[in-house]
């Protein structure tokens, strides 16, 4: 992968066998040359470098870095209207991880995709897995996470719950501002007859 800033410029797949430039059109152009043949050479190099690593370090045990994650709506969750659910999975040594998706607990496939490796720069990385979905009250969606780094699996939930607004509290506001204001009157009308009868009193 090249990089400038934190951002992505250019990355390599292996399996398709071709160089993928992904900064947006509006970059203007850029071209990567041969880059393709150049990451398939550098491969190989870190290859011979890593078994020559191993053998003099007396085959040292990987270290591993566990994932966080986090389940969260692409946009305000209203019923009926379709959304994106995205699964966030973060700070993991070395890739890959698995994402898989639930739905009232039924394995969802259809509308599901995964991104690539973005690196972070403590030299874990992080990925994204999305859903599209179309929430019904009372729906419940997870997302498991599964990494040799994980004992086991970890699974973010989440619940649709789309309430009415509560007329509650707006009842109860009412109700004491009415017993206030009736109060204040009270008062008030007390107030004006104390205070005529003093005046007779004095006249």
């Amino acid at each position: 992968m090249a990089g400038l800033d934190g951002e992505e410029m250019y990355h390599t797949d292996f399996t398709q066998r071709r160089g993928v430039k992904t900064l947006p059109d509006f970059t203007g152009p850029m071209s990567f040359p041969e880059d393709y043949e150049q990451s398939v050479r550098l491969i190989e190099a870190c290859k011979n470098i890593l078994t020559t690593c191993i053998k003099a370090y007396n085959h040292p045990e990987e270290e591993l870095d566990p994932p966080g994650s986090s389940i969260y709506p692409e946009d305000d969750v209203q019923l009926g209207v379709r959304n994106t659910l995205i699964c966030h999975v973060t700070g993991f040594f070395p890739p890959p991880v698995r994402v898989s998706w639930t739905r009232n607990n039924e394995k969802v496939t259809e509308g599901v995709s995964v991104s690539q490796y973005y690196p972070n720069r403590d030299g874990t990385f992080n990925m994204f897995s999305t859903l599209s979905f179309t929430p019904q009250e009372g729906d419940i969606y997870t997302c498991t996470v599964s990494h040799r780094g994980l004992q086991q699996a970890q699974t973010r939930i989440l619940e649709v719950d789309v309430s009415l607004p509560s007329v509650g509290p707006s009842v109860f506001c009412g109700v004491g501002l009415a017993a206030g204001l009736l109060g204040v009157a009270t008062g008030t009308f007390f107030l004006i007859k104390g205070n005529g009868s003093n005046r007779e009193r004095y006249v």
